[in-house]
């Protein structure tokens, strides 16, 4: 039988409370480690996307984060990590239920996948406005960089110090040609990764 990625994202942890969730979340990040770098997870924040969160926080920005990735999933970390409010991550989430004086996530999904058009589209969901600058890396970015009035793409294209790939932003990077938006290398444009 055929699961749709909809309906298995929404059934994920079903039935759990928040602390339920992070604990789970925060067992996976001692155990798990990426194959190719040998180290947790989050030991691979990118220093650059630190550095722009705080210039865009000097000069009176509200930053958010908005991924494809489970919401709740990131906002264990969003403190800790990029130094953001966990109410500034959004992204793909289940519904919420109060039942027997807890609170549970439920097997469907709030909204949608934050892909594509739903990136915008959750964006002005929990904001009330769209984006004035956005950044992104991937084709699943391309409606939210056209939404907003700065756009900026980033190139995954360091084989030695991470990972070149362009397959999943083939049609970013021509958008981004055709749009005039930024377009920054992690090879040529970053001294440090992470």
């Amino acid at each position: 039988m055929w699961t749709s990625p909809v309906g298995a994202a929404a059934r994920s942890w079903a039935g759990a409370t928040p602390d339920e969730f992070e604990a789970q979340v925060r067992r996976w990040a001692q155990t798990v480690r990426q194959p190719r770098f040998d180290v947790g997870y989050t030991d691979l924040v990118y220093r650059p996307m630190l550095e722009l969160f705080d210039y865009l926080k000097a000069h009176d920005f509200r930053v958010f984060v908005c991924s494809g990735g489970g919401r709740d999933f990131m906002r264990v970390f969003a403190e800790e990590l990029w130094n953001l409010p966990e109410e500034n991550v959004i992204g793909t989430a289940p519904a919420y239920e109060y039942t027997d004086g807890r609170i549970v996530r439920t097997d469907r999904m709030l909204g949608g996948l934050a892909l594509g058009a739903g990136k915008p589209e959750h964006i002005y969901a929990r904001t009330g406005r769209l984006p004035l600058f956005a950044c992104g890396n991937a084709d699943v970015d391309i409606e939210m960089l056209t939404a907003a009035s700065f756009a900026l793409l980033i190139s995954h294209d360091d084989a030695e110090r991470e990972y070149a790939y362009a397959k999943a932003a083939d049609t970013a990077l021509a958008k981004a040609e055709e749009l005039d938006w930024t377009v920054v290398s992690m090879k040529d444009d970053w001294i440090t990764l992470f």
